[in-house]
């Protein structure tokens, strides 16, 4: 520990976390491996990867494993990458198979320094993910693409079964907790995906300092924006390097948002503390 650096928080009872092992996690390790595929279940440190390996889902990463933002809450490298490799779509669509998975997800680092920020590399993926796996429904987790609508629109064009932006935070925090992102550009982004006809989902983290009031103005502005399906989950600080943990959020909390959220007008609602993104993923298609 760094000197003069504050301690974390200790986590309570309601966040222990389940060790990786079982058969079914050896398998999907292994598959993920000979493929050298990324996940964001290590990259990001999931909690959940335990859960969701063994039961032989897994959420791919494409575009690399390096990110070219710096967002203070994320555990996944960042840096220059290295230039896309051809063979990755592919790989993953061969791992999905193997898997035999009836959903999958697919996430990916933010490419800025790519002209169109991965986006024909995401299209292309869908469709040799749909080609090798016909009977598999597709969820993506994009980034905002700078906000360049002509570039998104080549990845909603191939019609992912789900597709998702995550907004993260509360709008009052965005900038502390997000690279290069914008709250209300990123609310655009769902909007433009709600427009061409797809189902959209998003994700939140509490924990940072936000107020109960504050995560359901983002709710409204989720739903005005056209966002059906919503995942919110407790932030966990990935090293000392990133931001602090102001708040375990107790789950009473957490089942109200949930409660508030259907309320509110969107169609599924996951909210407890270990929920994130890809959570039950197969469950929301």
């Amino acid at each position: 520990m760094q000197e003069n650096s504050i301690p974390p928080k200790r986590k309570p009872s309601w966040l222990k976390i389940r060790r990786s092992s079982g058969e079914e996690f050896s398998k999907v390790k292994k598959i993920v491996a000979e493929n050298q595929l990324h996940t964001i279940c290590q990259s990001g440190n999931c909690p959940n990867m335990s859960e969701c390996w063994n039961a032989g889902t897994a959420t791919f990463m494409i575009l690399g494993e390096i990110c070219t933002r710096s967002c203070k809450f994320c555990a996944t490298q960042t840096g220059r990458p290295l230039p896309p490799n051809p063979a990755e779509k592919g790989k993953v669509a061969r791992a999905i198979r193997l898997m035999k998975l009836k959903h999958c997800v697919i996430t990916s680092v933010d490419r800025d320094d790519l002209p169109d920020g991965g986006a024909q590399i995401w299209a292309d993926t869908v469709e040799e993910v749909r080609k090798e796996n016909p009977g598999t429904t597709i969820e993506v987790l994009l980034p905002d693409f700078k906000g360049k609508k002509e570039d998104l629109d080549k990845v909603l064009a191939v019609k992912p079964d789900i597709t998702s932006h995550n907004l993260e935070t509360v709008k009052r925090l965005t900038p502390m907790v997000r690279s290069a992102a914008q709250y209300e550009r990123s609310l655009d982004v769902i909007r433009w995906i709600r427009e061409a006809g797809l189902k959209t989902k998003s994700g939140i983290m509490v924990g940072l300092g936000e107020s109960f009031e504050e995560v359901l103005e983002c709710m409204d502005d989720l739903v005005s924006a056209g966002c059906q399906i919503l995942t919110i989950g407790q932030y966990l600080q990935p090293t000392l390097e990133h931001l602090p943990v102001e708040e375990y959020i107790h789950p009473d909390v957490f089942a109200r948002y949930k409660e508030e959220g259907l309320k509110k007008g969107f169609q599924i609602v996951e909210s407890n503390p270990l929920v994130r993104s890809s959570y039950h993923a197969e469950n929301h298609i």
